[in-house]
C-alpha cells in the first residue's frame, strides 16, 4: 500500500510544510503497517466520497488530501477538519504523526 498525504490550511498554515509526502506502507515495521490497514478498513476509505466538504461558514480549518494504492485500486479523498467522521480523522492523525516522523529523519 501507497499513502500519498497532504495537508494545508489552518490557523497557523506553513506553506513549506503542505507539499504532498509519500510513505510506502510496505517499508514501516509489521506492527505499523498492521495498525494502518487497519485504520483504512475502519474508515472505509475506498467508499468514501471524493469530498467530504465543511460546513458551509466554516474557516481555518485545515485540509487535507489523502491518496491510497493498494492492491490495483487508487481512491483519493479531501477533507477538512470539520468534516472528517471520527474513523477518517483516526487514520488523518496516524499519517501526520508518520510524516512528521519521516520529516524528521531527513532534517
Amino acid at each position: 500500500m501507497r499513502v500519498q498525504f497532504q495537508m494545508s490550511g489552518g490557523v497557523a498554515f506553513f506553506p513549506g510544510l503542505a507539499k504532498p509526502t509519500t510513505i510506502d506502507v510496505g517499508s514501516l515495521d509489521e506492527a505499523t503497517q498492521h495498525e494502518l490497514d487497519e485504520l483504512v478498513r475502519n474508515a472505509d476509505f475506498f467508499g468514501l466520497a471524493a469530498e467530504l466538504s465543511a460546513p458551509r461558514g466554516a474557516a481555518d480549518y485545515r485540509t487535507y488530501t489523502i491518496t491510497i494504492e493498494d492492491d490495483g485500486r487508487s481512491h483519493t479523498v479531501k477533507t477538512t477538519d470539520a468534516s472528517a467522521p471520527p474513523s477518517l480523522q483516526a487514520l488523518i492523525g496516524r499519517l501526520n504523526a508518520l510524516v512528521v516522523a519521516q520529516r524528521g529523519k531527513h532534517l
